[in-house]
């Protein structure tokens, strides 16, 4: 693929069948960052992709096996790009995520000295991320806008670009002959992105016991307290929500699809009682996947929501209608 440094690759026909991975390119990417945590898509075939839809399309179709996509940012929140086209494209499946500090760093052409850098190229997301370092070191500059932040300093190496210096991730340095003007520029040294790999449609991995489940979930209809109706059936089960986001759904006004992580896993009993309550309630449900939490946590909750006290419900319950006596 030209211009997204894409190498093609000869496959001995008696070597083991290589999986590809999608990715926002070009090399240098946080994308590429996140993807490199991934432990199988080492030595495998990475397809550096121009936007979110075509990484997922890829997975689609079939051209890529997974693709990593970026679906929250601690600063800037949820991802609406990737909530929708999750929402809107069947299919798929996320398996795993991951998670990426946002640092930035200010670079150049080679013999640039940051006092005379005028004219800045950046991602207006990056830009407002660096804005207080930039008003205090080049007060007196101008902004640029730039598609991505890798395209900032690609435009600056091919001499597309009329900027004196770009931000951009640190991963560029390793790419491209770049000067190093200034580095950890960002104004929040917490900043981090939530990346997820996406897949066809599978089966969950087993549980851990540190693990996320994400949803889509529509309301049946605009009343009063159908939100609550919602958010009871994780409450009602002692489900904790790390993550509630609302999205148009586009049909009309006033009406919204919720994107949801939900801590636990499927195999849950809790989880699996409160995914039984949504489908009776709502008439959409999007089922995203159950996967490991990218920070290892535990998942905590109050003993009466354990696995056992739904079984013994359940069991108390069959009793009941058999007509067994009651102990």
């Amino acid at each position: 693929m030209a211009g997204l440094g894409l190498t093609p690759v000869s496959i001995d026909p008696g070597s083991p069948v290589r999986r590809t991975y999608s990715y926002l390119g070009p090399t240098g990417t946080f994308t590429e960052a996140a993807l490199a945590q991934v432990p199988e898509a080492r030595e495998q075939i990475w397809r550096p992709v121009r936007n979110v839809g075509e990484a997922l399309a890829d997975v689609v179709v079939g051209r890529s096996d997974a693709a990593m996509i970026a679906i929250e940012n601690s600063v800037d929140g949820g991802v609406s790009t990737a909530q929708d086209a999750l929402a809107t494209m069947p299919g798929l499946r996320i398996v795993g995520e991951y998670l990426v500090p946002v640092n930035f760093v200010l670079v150049s052409r080679p013999g640039q000295r940051l006092e005379d850098v005028a004219l800045v190229a950046a991602h207006p997301v990056a830009y407002a991320q660096c804005l207080n370092w930039l008003s205090e070191n080049l007060p007196e500059h101008a902004h640029v806008p730039a598609a991505s932040n890798v395209a900032s300093a690609v435009g600056i190496v091919d001499g597309v670009s009329e900027a004196d210096a770009a931000i951009a991730p640190p991963g560029i340095l390793e790419h491209y002959d770049l000067e190093l003007l200034a580095e950890d520029i960002g104004d929040n040294t917490s900043a981090v992105t939530r990346f997820v790999l996406v897949s066809r449609t599978v089966a969950a991995p087993a549980p851990t016991g540190a693990d996320k489940t994400s949803l889509i979930v529509e309301l049946p209809e605009d009343h009063p307290g159908a939100l609550l109706e919602l958010l009871e059936q994780f409450a009602t089960r002692g489900i904790n929500l790390s993550l509630l986001a609302s999205r148009p759904i586009g049909d009309a006004l006033g009406r919204y699809r919720f994107v949801i992580d939900a801590d636990g896993h499927i195999q849950d009993e809790r989880m699996a009682d409160a995914l039984l309550g949504l489908r009776r309630f709502s008439p959409k449900v999007i089922f995203l996947g159950s996967y490991p939490r990218a920070d290892r946590a535990i998942v905590r909750y109050p003993e009466r929501y354990s696995d056992d006290v739904f079984v013994e419900a359940r069991d108390w319950l069959r009793g009941l209608i058999s007509g067994e006596p009651e102990e």
